[in-house]
């Protein structure tokens, strides 16, 4: 098997974990919560924080404030598909990151994630 043949093999061999993650501002406990379909992307977003580039412009602000130091990422949970039925990834995720928000409430001087809108 030529290399190119065996790096895709790999690459398909890669279980892909969806989950919730938070990042933490550990100077003033401020915390962003996002879902993702595939935890690995928590890398893409330290490297838009690295690069200037965060569309969240507090966090943004905040990281250039503080420096990358003062942050941490962290998996607050992990999603696994249900084995024998249909799963829907994408409905579990926002699920599960609705729950986290709710919980942690990110909000505000507690957090980078906007408020929920108040329907009704």
């Amino acid at each position: 098997m030529n290399r190119r043949a065996e790096l895709t093999q790999m690459y398909k061999e890669i279980k892909i974990i969806a989950g919730v993650y938070q990042i933490r501002n550990k100077v003033n406990g401020k915390v962003f919560v996002a879902g993702t379909p595939n935890l690995k992307t928590i890398n893409g977003k330290r490297f838009e924080l690295q690069m200037g580039t965060s569309y969240n412009k507090t966090l943004q602000q905040e990281w250039n404030e503080f420096g990358e130091d003062a942050f941490e990422f962290e998996i607050l949970e992990q999603i696994e598909p249900k084995p024998g039925v249909f799963f829907d990834m994408k409905d579990a995720v926002n699920k599960r990151e609705e729950h986290w928000i709710r919980k942690l409430e990110p909000f505000g001087d507690k957090g980078y994630n906007p408020p929920p809108i108040n329907n009704g």
